[in-house]
C-alpha cells in the first residue's frame, strides 16, 4: 500500500500495524518493522488502504501533516541514518517537492529542512557511500531547490536554519540596493564555516517587477555529490544554491575554505544536474586568499522561444517548440520578403482596377506587418536572453504588441473588403476614402490599444511578464489587450469565410450535375485555403493554449499553424494568384 519502513520496531510504535520487511536494503535489526503510511501524506483516496493498515489513522491528520509534516518527522528523526533509510528519505523528499510544493509556508519549510538535515549530518556522511543510487546527492539538491524556490516570504524575508541546511529568502525589486545572504553554519565539532551571496545592484535594475531570491546553504553536501568525472576535485567549502528570477544572471559568492592549509589552486564551479558533474564554465574566481574564495557566477538557463507565448499565459519549456519557432519564423521572414518583392515588381500589372488595388494594398500591409512583427519577436527574445536592460524590453514588447495587432487589423480590413465586394456590388467607394479607412483601422486601432496598455500597466510594473519580453498575464492580464482583439477579429473573419462559401457554392445548387458539384466543392475548398492564412483563422487555435497552457500538443499545433504564416501568405496570396 505504498508504506515505507522507517525504523526497527520500538515501544513508540505500539498500536501501529507491523509487517515483514521484504527489502533487505534496510539493514533492519528486526524482521518486523513499524509501517509509516507515507501515502496518506499525499492525499490517497479513501478505500486504497486495507482495514488496519494505518491509512485511516494517518488520513485523519492529513491536512495537519501536510502543513508541517509533523506526523512523519518524529519517526524519521528517531530512525538510524543507515544507507537504506537515507535512500528512501531522499525519495520521500523528492515526492514532497513534486506533489506538495505549492504555497510553501515557513512551517512546511521547517519540517522539510528537519528531514533533510537528518541525512546531511556530518556524523553520518560516510554512510552515503553505500547507497546504491550514485545520483542520490544530486536528486536531494534538485528536490531542495524545487521546494525552497516556492517558499512564501512573510514581511519581505524569511530565514530557516538547521545545523546542516539553511534557507534564506528576500523580496527584491528594481529599487533595492544590492542584496546579500550571509550564512554561518556548523560543519563539525571543531567550528563553523561561512558563506556569502551578493546580488549586485546593477543586476536588480533588470527586474520588471517585485520578485524574490532564495538561497540555500549546505555545509556537507559537497562530500555527497558524486560526479561522473574521472578525476573529481575536493569540495573545499559549503555548497550554495541560489534561486533567482530569470532576468538576473550574475551573482557573487564568497566561500570560506574548510581546509585553510590547502595551498592548491582554487576553482569556482557550478553543479550540472543533468550531466552529474561540476561545470567550470558556470563560475570564475574573482578573488582568492588563504581563507576564502570569491566567485562570480552566471545564473544562465537555456531559454526556449515558443511562438505560442503570444497568446498563452505560459508556454512549456520544450526544445521541439524552440525548433519549430526558429524554423517557422525563419521561413516566414524569407517568404514575406519574397512576397513583398514580387508585389513590388508586378504592382502596376495587378492593380489596374479599384478592387484589385484595394486587395493588393491590404495584402502588402498584412505581409509588411507580419514581417516586422516576426523580426521583432526574434529581437525581443535576444533582448531577454542577453538581458540588456528593462527599458529596452518594454520598448520591444510595445512594438511587438503594436505590429501583431496591426497584422490582425489589416486582416480584418481585408475581410471587410471581401464582404464589400460580395454584398455591396453597386456601392462604390473611392480610393481616397478606402485609404483613410484602411489606415485608421489597420494602424490607428493598434496604436491606441498599445499605448493604453503600456500606460495603464507599466506604472504598476505589470506590463511585462517574467521570463520574456511580452505582455503580462498573471498580475495585470495585460495579455488580454492582444488576445481579445485578435480573437474578436478571428470570429468576424470566420463569418466572412462562411459568406464566401455560401456565395461561391450557390451556382451548383439544384443543377443535379455531379461534375458541377465537384467543381463547386473544389472552388470552395480553394477559397477557404486561400482565405485561412490571409484572414488569420489559424490563430483561433490560440484559444486552446489559453484554456490549457500546460499542454505541449496544443502549443506545437499552434506553432505549426502560425509560425509559418508568412510562407502560407506567399503561397496562397501571391504564388497561386494567376495574375
Amino acid at each position: 500500500n505504498g508504506a515505507i519502513c522507517i525504523q526497527p520496531c520500538s515501544p513508540s510504535f505500539h498500536g501501529e500495524t507491523s509487517f515483514v520487511c521484504e527489502d533487505r536494503k534496510w539493514h533492519m535489526l528486526s524482521d518486523a518493522c513499524a509501517s509509516l503510511d507515507v501515502q496518506s501524506l499525499f492525499q490517497v483516496r479513501p478505500g486504497h488502504g486495507k482495514p488496519g493498515d494505518g491509512a485511516k489513522h494517518l488520513g485523519a491528520v492529513n491536512q495537519n501533516c501536510q502543513a508541517d509534516f509533523s506526523c512523519i518527522i518524529p519517526d524519521i528523526l528517531s530512525s538510524p541514518a543507515i544507507p537504506g533509510n537515507i535512500a528512501d528519505i531522499v525519495e520521500l523528499l523528492k515526492k514532497i517537492s513534486l506533489l506538495l510544493s505549492e504555497n510553501v509556508t515557513r512551517g512546511k519549510m521547517q519540517g522539510y529542512s528537519r528531514i533533510a538535515n537528518h541525512i546531511l549530518n556530518s556524523s553520518i556522511i560516510s554512510n552515503w557511500a553505500f547507497i546504491k543510487d550514485r545520483n542520490a546527492g544530486s536528486v536531494l539538491l534538485d528536490s531542495v531547490n524545487l521546494f525552497a524556490g516556492k517558499l512564501l516570504l512573510r514581511n519581505g524575508s524569511e530565514s530557516i536554519q538547521e545545523p546542516f541546511i539553511a534557507t534564506k529568502g528576500y523580496s527584491i525589486h528594481r529599487n533595492t540596493s544590492g542584496k546579500s545572504f550571509d550564512f554561518s553554519m556548523e560543519f563539525n565539532s571543531t567550528g563553523n564555516i561561512t558563506g556569502h551571496v551578493v546580488i549586485p545592484e546593477e543586476e536588480l535594475l533588470r527586474l520588471p517587477r517585485a520578485s524574490k531570491a532564495i538561497s540555500v546553504a549546505f555545509p556537507t553536501l559537497g562530500a555527497i555529490l558524486e560526479t561522473n568525472q574521472l578525476d573529481p576535485a575536493l569540495v573545499n567549502g559549503m555548497v550554495l544554491s541560489v534561486s533567482l528570477p530569470e532576468e538576473l544572471q550574475n551573482i557573487l559568492l564568497t566561500f570560506e575554505k574548510l581546509d585553510k592549509l590547502e595551498q592548491g589552486r582554487a576553482q569556482c564551479v557550478g553543479w550540472h544536474s543533468a550531466e552529474r558533474r561540476w561545470d567550470p564554465r558556470a563560475c570564475e574566481v574573482r578573488a582568492h586568499s588563504l581563507t576564502a574564495v570569491v566567485c562570480a557566477c552566471a545564473h544562465r538557463r537555456r531559454t526556449y522561444r515558443s511562438f505560442s507565448i503570444l497568446m498563452a499565459p505560459a508556454a512549456p519549456r520544450s526544445p521541439l517548440l524552440d525548433y519549430l519557432t526558429r524554423v517557422g519564423l525563419g521561413l516566414s521572414i524569407f517568404s514575406l520578403v519574397l512576397c513583398l518583392a514580387i508585389e513590388a515588381v508586378v504592382w502596376h500589372h495587378v492593380t489596374k482596377t479599384e478592387i484589385t488595388y484595394m486587395r493588393h494594398f491590404c495584402l502588402v500591409n498584412i505581409a509588411a506587418s507580419l514581417l516586422v512583427a516576426d523580426v521583432l519577436f526574434i529581437l525581443a527574445a535576444i533582448v531577454h536572453n542577453t538581458a540588456l536592460n528593462y527599458q529596452l524590453c518594454v520598448a520591444a514588447t510595445f512594438f511587438l504588441h503594436f505590429f501583431y495587432l496591426a497584422l490582425f487589423f489589416w486582416m480584418f480590413t481585408l475581410g471587410l473588403l471581401i464582404l464589400y465586394g460580395l454584398l455591396f456590388i453597386f456601392f462604390k467607394i473611392t480610393r481616397s476614402v478606402f485609404l483613410v479607412a484602411a489606415f485608421s483601422i489597420g494602424y490607428g486601432c493598434p496604436l491606441v490599444i498599445s499605448i493604453l496598455t503600456v500606460a495603464i500597466t507599466e506604472p504598476k510594473n505589470g506590463y511585462l511578464r517574467s521570463g520574456a519580453c511580452w505582455l503580462n498575464w498573471y498580475e495585470t492580464k495585460a495579455l488580454l489587450a492582444f488576445v481579445v482583439p485578435a480573437l474578436s477579429i478571428i470570429v468576424m473573419n470566420l463569418i466572412v469565410v462562411l459568406v464566401v462559401v455560401v456565395k461561391t457554392g450557390r451556382s451548383s445548387t439544384g443543377e443535379g450535375c455531379k461534375s458541377r458539384d465537384l467543381s463547386s466543392m473544389i472552388r470552395v475548398s480553394k477559397n477557404v485555403a486561400l482565405l485561412t492564412p490571409l484572414l488569420g483563422l489559424t490563430w483561433g487555435f490560440g484559444l486552446a493554449t489559453i484554456i490549457d497552457s500546460h499542454s505541449l500538443a496544443f502549443h506545437v499545433v499552434f506553432a505549426l499553424l502560425n509560425a509559418f504564416q508568412g510562407f502560407f501568405i506567399l503561397l496562397f496570396g501571391t504564388l497561386l494568384d494567376r495574375k
